[in-house]
């Protein structure tokens, strides 16, 4: 089963697909550089307590995200990752 969510809302442990990324001029090259394009796996690692920053792992790197910048990008959550 998969649904359609944001990068914010994954929960520790949870792994999804990048779907979509509604972000533009530099912080949406930033993310891509760090690798973050349509079809990277994406799982998270950790929240900090008030939910700000995230860390995820993106290509075999451990990458702190504000909550301003996962809540631009679609993922798609499945369990067959």
């Amino acid at each position: 089963m998969t649904k359609c969510g944001l990068l914010a809302e994954l929960k520790i442990g949870q792994q999804a697909v990048v779907t979509e990324l509604n972000l533009f001029d530099s912080m949406r090259r930033r993310l891509q550089d760090i690798g973050l394009i349509e079809g990277t796996i994406v799982e998270c690692l950790g929240k900090s307590p008030l939910g700000d920053p995230s860390a995820f792992l993106i290509r075999g790197a451990v990458i702190a995200l504000r909550s301003d910048e996962t809540k631009r990008v679609v993922v798609q959550v499945s369990e067959n990752i």
